[in-house]
């Protein structure tokens, strides 16, 4: 038993409070989980109506001007998607199969941008045929475009991503400064804006994404402050007005013990103030807040079913049918550098008491495969349900689901 689940004082996991619980049943969607694994497991379940409650508690804390845009990669399954696309004012993505699912929700193009280094030719040739807006993220790919361009007679609208000269701090994962393979370093921007003049190409302006899953108000508002001023000052060499700016995310979720929900309120408010300094500096703007893991991630549950409990050397391990090969985030191996739990939960006893402390593992044979480490659950038997939350984001599409060749996981949305 470690100090993690012993001490009052040690740090817990943010209440996941976003599914009700009814006779002592997790529920998503409305139905009880009992009920949703009867067609078997694993599995993984994803509720609309939490990511709508998101999407509209940032609705309420951002100023009305920010355009809120789905990053397609976080959760691709085609409900979600279309689903998002509702919600939001516009899709992002990173491969063809990504534009391909963006278009088929009916969005229009110039809502729908296309990131990525190393795009294909297919990603290429697809995003200008459809009209969406290309981040260039080298000279080189620029060249690229501008020789389809100019063998199909398409002026195809373009952004340049900027690789900037700082970082979002405390992010999960740094997108920006130092040497990176994403987008073009900020310093050789102004000399491609000035080649990018010459070609059969449209600009309209910056993407700028210096890193993602922050749960710090004050790094996130130092960051997107910096992104406006180094838009600012790029605009200067730009061959035309600077009508879309791309400022990324960085909004995390809590996913380890002693994270909290982000606090939106400070972001907001510094928020306003740098749309109305982009009003002024950069006319008819459109600014955009491009977003994945923070709509998705709370919205989901990873559900498996415990097959044996094991005794080893006076511990419990409760095998499931589940593991690292359906969601390698939660077992540590998805950009961990310290492992750390997600929160857990027996699905259908969630208060049965205090309970007793388990390793939760899968079928797998490597010791890599954990889900829970030296976690308390209620005590659990063959057939009882593990729930691992905030599983929405990065876990299916995110793992090795063919390592050892065991059966899929189903998804499902509700």
């Amino acid at each position: 038993m470690n100090e993690e689940q012993t001490a009052d004082t040690a740090p817990r996991h943010a209440a996941m409070d976003q599914f009700p619980v009814v006779d002592n049943c997790l529920q998503v969607g409305g139905r009880p989980l009992t009920e949703l694994a009867a067609a078997g497991t694993p599995f993984f379940a994803y509720d609309g109506a939490v990511m709508k409650a998101q999407v509209d508690r940032l609705r309420a804390a951002m100023p009305g001007g920010l355009h809120l845009h789905y990053a397609i990669k976080a959760n691709p399954m085609p409900e979600v998607v279309s689903h998002l696309a509702a919600l939001t004012d516009g899709l992002d993505v990173a491969s063809a199969g990504e534009l391909r699912a963006a278009l088929a929700t009916g969005t229009e193009p110039r809502h729908i941008s296309f990131a990525g280094p190393g795009k294909s030719a297919e990603d290429l040739e697809l995003a200008l045929e459809a009209g969406v807006i290309i981040n260039l993220e080298s000279e080189r790919e620029m060249a690229k475009v501008a020789a389809l361009a100019e063998r199909s007679g398409i002026r195809p609208p373009v952004a340049i991503r900027v690789n900037p000269d700082f970082e979002l701090k405390a992010a999960g994962m740094k997108m920006g400064s130092g040497p990176k393979p994403f987008g073009v370093d900020a310093e050789r921007v102004p000399a491609m804006l000035g080649a990018l003049a010459t070609l059969p190409l449209e600009f309209v302006g910056f993407h700028i994404f210096s890193g993602s899953q922050n749960l710090r108000p004050e790094a996130i508002i130092d960051a997107q402050s910096q992104t406006f001023d180094l838009a600012f000052a790029l605009a200067e060499h730009a061959p035309g007005p600077v009508r879309w700016l791309n400022v990324g995310g960085g909004l995390g979720v809590p996913y380890f013990p002693g994270e909290q929900r982000l606090d939106l309120a400070p972001i907001a408010a510094r928020m306003e103030a740098l749309l109305q300094s982009a009003a002024e500096r950069l006319p008819g703007v459109e600014v955009v807040m491009e977003l994945g893991r923070y709509l998705t991630a709370e919205a989901g549950v990873y559900v498996c079913a415990v097959v044996e409990r094991k005794a080893s050397r006076g511990e419990t391990f409760l095998v499931t049918d589940g593991g690292l090969h359906h969601h390698l985030a939660a077992s540590g191996n998805f950009g961990q550098v310290i492992r750390k739990n997600y929160p857990l939960a027996l699905g259908n006893r969630v208060d049965d008491g205090a309970g007793e402390v388990v390793n939760v593992v899968g079928p797998l044979c490597t010791p890599l495969d954990l889900l829970g480490d030296t976690v308390t659950l209620p005590r659990a038997d063959e057939g009882d349900l593990v729930v691992v939350f905030q599983s929405g984001a990065y876990g299916y599409s995110a793992s090795p689901r063919d390592f050892l060749s065991h059966p899929q996981p189903r998804e499902i949305f509700l």
